[in-house]
């Protein structure tokens, strides 16, 4: 009984594993795109939410989209269905927390941007275009910057480093 039982929890964790699904309690928000994740074997993962940019921290609105995203995950259990790595080695996926798309909330309530150079779900321009008609969030601005405008702004206005 015992071994047909770990034979089948086997079973399940190699076919979530084989279907890019992980699955775990999120730990941390980073910022309005970004948390991390324990796994049932208690190792920690760094996600980048899939298809989005949230503003950054020191951007408008970059601290009520990590609060925004605290309250859709923090504590709760995620599954995440693997997107790849980014260029700073960030595991991205597209997260569910209780049953929620959290890319596409953050989006629906105005805390992040459909970022256009990365995605490939296009059900989330029109929640960017309802949410942006509603002026929720963000669109709240009169002249909202996308994040990768406002970072590359803000990459050449930074001084020099001195050694």
């Amino acid at each position: 009984m015992i071994r047909a039982m770990l034979a089948g929890c086997l079973f399940a964790l190699a076919a979530a594993a084989q279907s890019g699904e992980l699955r775990g309690r999120v730990v941390a928000v980073m910022d309005g795109d970004t948390l991390a994740v324990l796994d049932a074997g208690r190792r920690e993962h760094r996600i980048r939410l899939a298809e989005i940019d949230a503003p950054e921290k020191g951007q408008p609105f970059g601290q009520r989209s990590k609060q925004s995203l605290s309250g859709l995950c923090f504590g709760r259990e995620a599954v995440i269905e693997d997107r790849g790595h980014d260029r700073y080695g960030r595991a991205i996926g597209r997260v569910s927390c209780d049953g929620i798309d959290t890319s596409a909330e953050q989006v629906r309530r105005g805390m992040a941007w459909v970022f256009d150079r990365y995605a490939a779900d296009r059900t989330l321009y029109a929640i960017q275009d309802e949410a942006r008609a509603a002026r929720r969030g963000l669109w709240s601005d009169a002249a909202p910057v996308p994040p990768w405008e406002w970072r590359a702004q803000h990459r050449r206005e930074a001084p020099p480093k001195s050694q």
